[in-house]
């Protein structure tokens, strides 16, 4: 065995000559880690200190065994503890096919002698789940006459059945909202991966940006726009938990948001005019602090001129955005979510007429999964409906006494055209002055207007 196999089966991500994998690829003890089992389903667990984390009929461990260990690698499950397995090469990935065919395989009652009580014996004993899985494929009576991938799609399925390890997931945004989406889609409004990714964009999102919330999408939304955000910049949210802290995020309630509340605070002195214990002033100087923070969140958001407002919301958007995009800048992006086209199109027809919105729009994201093997790249055979419809905007100013440009530019062509075609000049000295008459005739607003209608 070589020294990298013998490092990745005691659990070391590669060489020992190679850097160490940075802490928040590391596996660590209160982590919401998210398992990935043989059947390919994903199971989200608590990896609390001295507890046993069970995965049903794959088995148990101690998670003490996980804490330390990489995200990305796959576990065997030993007994009570876990073995780090080596990556599948290649070469077990991309089997070459052959001639043979499908065609001849008749799966009847006796093509497996092998019983499940005989299996559930070897499975009491002690014998490996791959020793099983050959013993299998020793006695199946048509296995030689399948092609290679029908072979493959065969031992994956008793891999599923048979085998007890499973991959813990690294908890990035991709995972938990796909995570989300597959179990309980409902929970996060319909929101898919691409069409969260397609909202920062509209909203563009940066690092150094200002931007307003509203997300009833379990926090997806802020968490994306956190991620993009990299601790530089503002957001404002609207509900959101307020255990939930970030250095760049404040959230305030519908009430608080309004300029005409005045919020009843209660006072920071003491009433005596001096602290009876310490307990008393670190309440009032906690209960002081948080009414401060509140002032200074109200007068951010009153003050205006953000740059965006991503809203993913289960009541009714427009009275959101009316309440909201007084304090939006010129040219602010407004990106709103909704698992309901009807919802987005009656927004959508109220901004047409307000023209303070630009180029209202309404899309659906549309997201097709592909399986990728050297000779074997297809669309998969099921996918997702929908994730969500977006609606984007863009906040204008509106100016009642602006003119576009395109009507300058045909004022100064019309003066072109009637010059050019203008009669010579007698020779007299005239000339200068009836070219002038016919110069200033040209230019006037009744000319022009009377050429447009013509």
């Amino acid at each position: 065995m070589s020294e990298s196999a013998m490092l990745v089966d005691e659990g070391v991500a590669g060489p020992s000559t190679s850097a160490p994998a940075p802490k928040s690829h590391i596996v660590q003890v209160g982590d919401n880690a998210m398992l990935r089992l043989p059947t390919g389903d994903v199971k989200s667990v608590k990896l609390e200190k001295n507890a046993v984390v069970s995965l049903g009929k794959f088995g148990s461990f101690q998670s003490e065994e996980l804490v330390g260990r990489p995200y990305g690698l796959t576990y065997e499950i030993v007994g009570k503890t876990v073995k780090a397995l080596p990556p599948r090469t290649m070469e077990d990935i991309g089997k070459s096919d052959t001639e043979a065919t499908n065609e001849l395989i008749n799966d009847g009652q006796f093509v497996q002698p092998l019983t499940g009580e005989e299996i559930e014996a070897l499975k009491q004993s002690g014998v490996h789940a791959t020793d099983i899985i050959k013993k299998q494929i020793e006695m199946h009576a048509n296995y030689s006459l399948k092609t290679e991938y029908s072979k493959e799609k065969y031992k994956k399925r008793k891999e599923a059945k048979y085998s007890k390890f499973f991959t813990p997931i690294e908890p990035t945004l991709f995972n938990v909202c796909e995570y989300w989406f597959n179990k309980d889609q409902n929970r996060i409004l319909d929101l898919r991966i691409d069409t969260l990714s397609q909202m920062m964009n509209l909203a563009n999102i940066r690092p150094g940006g200002r931007y307003l919330a509203v997300d009833d999408a379990s926090g997806l939304v802020v968490s994306a726009i956190l991620e993009r955000l990299g601790g530089s910049g503002r957001l404002i949210t609207m509900n959101f938990p307020e255990d939930f802290v970030h250095p760049v995020l404040s959230s305030l309630n519908w009430a608080t948001a309004d300029e005409d509340y005045v919020p009843l605070i209660a006072s920071a002195e003491p009433p005596s005019g001096q602290f009876k214990s310490d307990k008393q002033k670190a309440r009032l100087t906690k209960r002081k602090a948080v009414t401060e923070s509140l002032s200074r969140t109200r007068e951010e958001l009153f003050s205006g001129e953000f740059e965006g407002l991503i809203i993913s919301s289960e009541y009714d958007p427009y009275s959101i955005v009316e309440k909201l995009v007084p304090y939006l800048g010129g040219s602010a992006s407004i990106v709103v979510q909704s698992p309901h086209l009807s919802v987005l199109t009656e927004l959508q027809n109220k901004l047409r007429q307000d023209p303070s919105y630009l180029a209202p729009s309404v899309t659906e994201s549309w997201l097709r999964q592909y399986q990728v093997l050297p000779g074997r790249t297809h669309p998969t055979m099921t996918t997702t409906g929908s994730g969500g419809f977006l609606l984007h905007a863009i906040k204008v100013y509106d100016n009642p006494g602006a003119t576009p440009i395109s009507a300058h530019r045909r004022k100064v062509r019309k003066v072109d055209d009637s010059s050019a075609t203008a009669t010579p000049a007698p020779p007299d000295g005239s000339a200068q002055e009836e070219e002038s008459a016919q110069v200033s005739a040209a230019a006037s607003p009744a000319v022009i207007s009377k050429a447009e209608e013509s």
